[in-house]
């Protein structure tokens, strides 16, 4: 079962965790460039959240059962990488695109989130594909409130993807978060509407789906960590943190340069 948090206290502090994992992703944009390595980024990202932010990374050293100790405050995902890929001293090249995921640990909170960045000028496709990333991570936002199920966000994002012609990686999910890093409830980025867990106020997870342009079957590199697509076809992702509010939904990862959500999306 899902932790509900509904202590104002806890919610604020789960908010500053988040907000302060956002702020980073808002600190890198302007070093993704052409001749940057995906290791430069991350020095400049622990340097950042520990000299500036005072908070600590929550991806250093960690370890799941059956993996190696993670070596790097963020994951840097580029072209093809789905997910988990280790910062090194490959440099970005014109046209890259890459997903910056990181997870920082603020008053005992987890605050998690990820994005999308173009190295100078992406193809079509690749730019076709990170919209339509960000619009169904959104559609499935947009799902959110008491009453509705998670099946309810998987199949938004589901039927979103497919129409455009990507599929939707099915081997890792959004999951709550809080005080624990990973926990239930699992949040499926496909599915049927109306069935799984009911949502209710108080419910705090992430919403971060991997969405392919080619084939949706996925593989493992050496190193353990890094998940690419088998094809070799690109692959984009989002992820914001989410609070079950009494009324919908509340985004948690908000930042200064948080990119606007799409234009379907009423923001009050």
């Amino acid at each position: 079962m899902s932790t509900l948090v509904t202590d104002p206290t806890d919610l604020d502090k789960m908010r500053a965790a988040c907000q302060a994992a956002a702020a980073t992703l808002d600190f890198l944009e302007p070093h993704v460039r052409a001749g940057v390595t995906t290791g430069d980024l991350d020095r400049l990202c622990v340097d950042f959240i520990t000299n500036e932010l005072k908070v600590e990374s929550a991806t250093v050293g960690y370890a799941p059962p059956g993996y190696t100790p993670f070596p790097a405050a963020i994951c840097t995902s580029v072209n093809h990488v789905i997910c988990h890929g280790i910062p090194g001293d490959k440099a970005l090249k014109n046209g890259d695109i890459m997903n910056i995921d990181v997870t920082v640990i603020k008053d005992g909170w987890f605050g998690d989130t990820s994005r999308m960045y173009y190295i100078g000028e992406p193809s079509i496709l690749a730019r076709r594909l990170t919209e339509t990333t960000y619009e169904c991570m959104w559609l499935g936002i947009e799902q959110i409130r008491p009453g509705a199920t998670l099946g309810d966000i998987g199949h938004a994002i589901q039927v979103h993807a497919e129409k455009n012609g990507f599929s939707v990686v099915r081997e890792y999910c959004g999951h709550g978060v809080g005080r624990k890093f990973h926990q239930d409830p699992q949040v499926l980025h496909y599915g049927k509407a109306g069935t799984g867990v009911k949502l209710q106020p108080g419910m705090i997870f992430t919403v971060e789906p991997m969405i392919n342009a080619g084939r949706k079957e996925i593989r493992t590199l050496a190193d353990g960590w890094t998940v690419v697509t088998r094809d070799h076809s690109l692959s984009a992702q989002w992820e914001h943190s989410i609070l079950v509010t009494d009324t919908g939904y509340e985004i948690l990862t908000v930042s200064e340069k948080m990119p606007a959500p799409p234009s379907f999306v009423s923001v009050a």
